[in-house]
């Protein structure tokens, strides 16, 4: 039976999302099998699917690449801009094609985006140019010095405890996998094929394998052998938070002593609350090294879980900094032109482009 549009979710749709979130099957007919774990057959998936996507709550379907071990160059970014020109400023980034978050924060440093370069790109250029462009105050790069954790699965159930722990899906040992190993041509082509929104069909791979000329089959082998090798983390449902409930998206950071950040980061990393996990490094003017995400449903929940964890691990100098607009959010699209426009326009007329 299918299932109409409705305004509210039920268990149904909460368990769907949550085996979505963490647990997409990379098979023929993914979603014959996603239906048997909550009950429902694959055309009633797909209909609550496209309900979800119809009210807000599934932003999309898609591949979930690791940027770094494409070759990619990237970088958290931490603006401060003056207020009237926030909006200005958020439009000028925004439209470089390495952007893919860019958020208000309720900090002095009130701009935070992540960019991502391809290999042979100069990051620092490239950000140097957001700054100029932006008419920022200040601009500082924060990339990741130690991945201790990513990947988001918000419990649409409420049936996990905010201080649920599990194990980490993608960590740095991960990541190092695809040092050993090298990215050609045809990884590229698949790459560019399958990184767009996955179909809401009962055969989603099926347009991707015409593109490569291969079957299905072939092509699952492929994406299983990129997820080996280090290179593709997972597919995923991606959902907006505050259309899902969770509406306190609260970064929490801490100070914490360079010969305790190794223990810290891989204890943050172990709840499942905290998407992502992180060590960064410091300035004179921003003095927190370690980076995670929460999500919670209201920003009390966020608050205490924080204090909680301040006082479990002993961290006395942290900051909560909430996301309050939310500017751009996309999945990066790898190994296309439009890096090589941007910088005609923005790099080459100054004589940086390459390094």
């Amino acid at each position: 039976m299918v299932t109409a549009v409705r305004g509210e979710m039920d268990s149904v749709d909460q368990g769907l999302l949550n085996e979505m979130q963490d647990r997409f099957p990379l098979v023929r007919e993914p979603f014959v099998e996603l239906g048997g774990r909550v009950g429902i057959d694959a055309d009633e998936v797909i209909a609550r699917l496209a309900a979800m996507r119809e009210s807000g709550v599934l932003r999309q379907v898609s591949a979930i690449f690791d940027t770094k071990a494409l070759g990619y160059t990237s970088s958290l970014v931490a603006m401060r801009v003056a207020e009237e020109r926030l909006a200005q400023a958020a439009e000028v980034v925004n439209a470089h094609p390495g952007v893919s978050h860019n958020y208000r924060r309720t900090h002095d440093f009130n701009m935070w985006f992540t960019i991502a370069v391809p290999p042979g790109a100069d990051l620092q250029a490239h950000v140097d140019a957001l700054h100029r462009l932006a008419g920022a105050e200040s601009t500082r790069m924060l990339p990741t010095l130690r991945l201790f954790k990513i990947g988001v699965t918000l419990d649409m159930t409420g049936a996990r405890a905010i201080d649920h722990r599990s194990e980490p899906q993608y960590t740095h040992e991960r990541r190092e996998v695809a040092a050993r190993h090298h990215l050609s041509e045809r990884d590229i082509e698949v790459i560019r094929a399958v990184q767009g929104d996955l179909p809401l069909e009962p055969n989603p791979f099926s347009a991707a394998a015409r593109v490569l000329g291969v079957s299905v089959e072939l092509l699952i082998e492929e994406l299983e052998d990129l997820q080996w090798r280090g290179y593709l983390r997972r597919f995923a449902a991606i959902l907006r938070h505050r259309k899902a409930g969770f509406g306190a998206n609260g970064m929490a950071v801490w100070d914490v002593p360079d010969d305790g950040i190794l223990e810290a980061g891989a204890t943050m990393a172990g709840y499942t609350t905290i998407s992502h996990c992180y060590q960064r490094p410091k300035y004179d003017d921003w003095r927190y090294n370690l980076f995670t995400m929460i999500h919670a449903r209201k920003k009390g929940e966020c608050e205490a879980f924080v204090e909680e964890l301040a006082t479990r691990h002993a961290l006395k100098d942290y900051a909560v900094l909430y996301s309050t607009t939310e500017y751009k959010k996309v999945r990066l699209a790898y190994f296309t032109p439009a890096f090589e426009a941007w910088e005609r326009e923005h790099l080459l007329v100054t004589g940086v482009a390459h390094a």
